[in-house]
C-alpha cells in the first residue's frame, strides 16, 4: 500500500514539474501600452487565456494590467521604462519603494505570478547614443538589493532585455561574435551581475529591421523555410538570421566566460503594415515559421534545448514613435481591437489559430471623410492633412503599404478620419475649416481599413480626468491649428 502511494506521489510530483517546465518554455508575447485608445486589461487576459499564451512581458508596472493579470497563473516579466533608471540608479530607499508598491503589493494581495522585473528596454541602443550607460547597472543592482531586501530573490530575478546591438561578429560567422567595443566593459559588469544571481541575460532578435535598414539583405535568410544560401562557420550550416543571430550571443557569453548563462528572446517578431516589407503575408510566414522552429525543442546548434522566448507584440500601438520607422505601430498579431491578423498556430490551444478579444466596445459607426464638394488641391488641404497625421495615425499611408492604392481624396479622408477616431469622434475633430464631413456608410477600401475607434479606457480613478485631458488637448489643439490659418 504504501509502495503505490509513493509511486502516485513521484507520478504526481513529475507530472507538475512537466507542467511548470511546459509553462516556462511555452510562447510569450510583449503586451505594450503605447495606445490612444487601449483595450481594458481584463479583455486582454481573457484573450490571452483563450490563446494559451502562459507569459507576458510588459513594459511597465501599470496597476490595472497587473491586477487582471492576478491568480491567472500567467507569468509575468513586469518592466521599468528607461526614464525611471536614474531615479532608481541614485536611491535605494526608491528602489525599495518600487519593489513595495509594484512587485511585493501585487505578490501578496493579487497573486499575480511575477517571475523577472526587466530593468530599462534596450538602455545601449545605439541610437540612444549612450543616455543610459551610466544608470542601468546601479538602477539592476538597487532593484536586486531590494528584491533580496523583500525577501523576494529567490521568487523574482532581474534582467536587462537588450537589442542585439549589443554585440557584433568581426568575421561575420557567429564564431566571430563578442560584445561591442564601446560598451564592453558595462556589458562584462551587467553580465558578471546577472550570472552571480542566477538571471537571464534578455536580448532582443528582430530579422525584419535587418531586412529594413540593409537593401541587400538576402530576404530569404530572414525566414525559416530553409530556402536561403547556408552559411558556414567551421562546419556548422546556419540558414536562418534567427539562428546565426542568437549563436553570436551564445558565442560572445562563452569568449567571456559565461557560456551556461540562460537566454531569453525577449522580443522577436515582424510588422504587418508601413513599410513595402511589413506585410500581413510576411508577418505570418515569418511568425509561424518562428513557432515550427522552436516548437521541436531543438534550440540553436549552438545551444540545443527549449526556447524562451516572447513575441512582439501582442496588440497594435498607435502611440509608438515611428523614429526607427513607420512600422513601428503595427508589430502585432493582434489590431488595436484585439481581432487576429492572420491565421496562427501557437501550439497552445486546441482550434490551432487566433482566438479573437471578446466583448469589445466601440463607439457609433460613423467616420469623418473630406467633404464631397471640396476639391483635393483647395489650399486648405495640405495644412489640414499634415495636422491630423501630426496628431493621429497615418503610417498606413504610404510606398506599398495597406492604404498605398488609395486616390488623393481618399487619402485626405483617411488622415481625417485617423484624427477624428482618435479624438473619441467629437464634432469639433471633424470640421478642419469646413473640409470634412461626417458619414455613416464605411469609406473602407480593400485592405485599407478606415477605422471606428474602441470605446475609451483610462483605468480606476484616472478615468474621468484622463478624458478630460485628451479633450482639452484637443481643444487647445485645434485653437492652435485655427489661429494659424487666420
Amino acid at each position: 500500500m504504501l509502495s503505490r502511494l509513493l509511486f502516485l506521489f513521484l507520478v504526481l510530483l513529475w507530472l507538475e514539474l512537466f507542467v511548470k517546465l511546459h509553462s516556462v518554455n511555452g510562447i510569450g508575447a510583449n503586451w505594450g501600452s503605447q495606445a490612444s485608445h487601449r483595450l481594458p486589461p481584463e479583455i486582454v487576459v481573457r484573450m490571452l487565456r483563450e490563446n494559451g499564451i502562459q507569459k507576458v512581458k510588459l513594459f511597465d508596472a501599470d496597476y490595472d494590467t497587473l491586477t487582471a493579470l492576478g491568480r491567472t497563473g500567467i507569468e509575468v516579466i513586469v518592466g521599468i521604462p528607461n526614464d525611471k533608471l536614474s531615479s532608481l540608479a541614485s536611491s535605494t530607499r526608491a528602489a525599495d519603494r518600487w519593489v513595495s508598491e509594484n512587485i511585493t503589493h501585487h505578490l501578496t494581495n493579487n497573486n499575480v505570478s511575477i517571475r523577472y522585473v526587466a530593468v530599462g528596454n534596450e538602455p545601449f541602443l545605439a541610437t540612444y547614443n549612450g543616455s543610459f550607460l551610466q544608470t542601468t547597472f546601479p538602477a539592476l543592482r538597487n532593484v536586486q538589493q531590494a528584491l533580496t531586501r523583500a525577501g523576494l530573490q529567490n521568487q523574482v530575478r532581474v534582467t536587462v532585455p537588450l537589442n542585439a546591438d549589443v554585440y557584433s561578429t568581426s568575421t561575420g560567422l557567429p564564431s566571430g561574435g563578442d560584445f561591442r567595443s564601446d560598451i564592453r566593459d558595462y556589458m562584462i559588469q551587467i553580465v558578471q551581475f546577472l550570472s552571480d544571481n542566477q538571471s537571464p541575460f534578455t536580448v532582443n532578435i528582430y530579422p525584419f529591421i535587418s531586412l529594413y535598414t540593409d537593401p541587400n539583405f538576402p530576404v530569404e535568410y530572414a525566414f525559416f523555410d530553409g530556402n536561403a544560401s547556408p552559411v558556414n562557420d567551421g562546419g556548422t550550416n546556419y540558414l536562418n538570421m534567427f539562428d546565426a543571430n542568437h549563436d553570436t550571443l551564445v558565442w560572445t557569453l562563452q569568449k567571456n566566460g559565461f557560456g551556461n548563462l540562460p537566454i531569453i528572446i525577449g522580443e522577436i517578431g515582424w510588422p504587418t503594415d508601413g513599410d513595402r516589407n511589413a506585410n500581413v503575408q510576411y508577418a505570418q510566414r515569418f511568425n509561424q515559421g518562428f513557432m515550427t522552429h522552436i516548437s521541436g525543442g531543438r534550440g540553436t546548434p549552438m545551444r540545443p534545448g527549449p526556447i524562451d522566448a516572447y513575441l512582439f507584440s501582442l496588440i497594435d500601438e498607435d502611440d509608438k514613435s515611428i523614429q526607427p520607422g513607420n512600422f513601428e505601430r503595427h508589430w502585432g498579431v493582434f489590431t488595436y481591437d484585439g481581432q487576429p491578423k492572420y491565421s496562427l498556430n501557437l501550439g497552445t490551444s486546441s482550434s490551432g489559430s487566433l482566438i479573437p478579444a471578446r466583448n469589445v466596445s466601440y463607439l457609433e459607426r460613423k467616420w469623418c471623410i473630406m467633404r464631397p464638394n471640396t476639391r483635393p488641391d483647395d489650399a486648405q488641404v495640405a495644412a489640414s492633412v499634415s495636422y491630423a497625421c501630426g496628431l493621429a495615425d497615418c503610417t498606413s499611408l504610404g510606398y506599398l503599404t495597406s492604404c498605398s492604392g488609395l486616390d488623393g481624396r481618399e487619402n485626405i479622408s483617411y488622415a481625417f478620419n485617423s484624427y477624428y477616431q482618435r479624438n473619441n469622434q467629437l464634432d469639433e475633430a471633424c470640421r478642419f475649416n469646413g473640409l470634412g464631413t461626417v458619414t455613416r456608410a464605411d469609406p473602407t477600401i480593400g485592405n485599407c481599413r478606415f477605422n471606428v475607434m474602441i470605446t475609451p479606457y483610462y483605468g480606476g480613478a484616472g478615468k474621468f480626468s484622463g478624458f478630460k485631458q485628451m479633450n482639452m488637448a484637443l481643444l487647445f489643439g485645434l485653437a492652435v491649428f485655427y489661429m494659424t490659418r487666420s
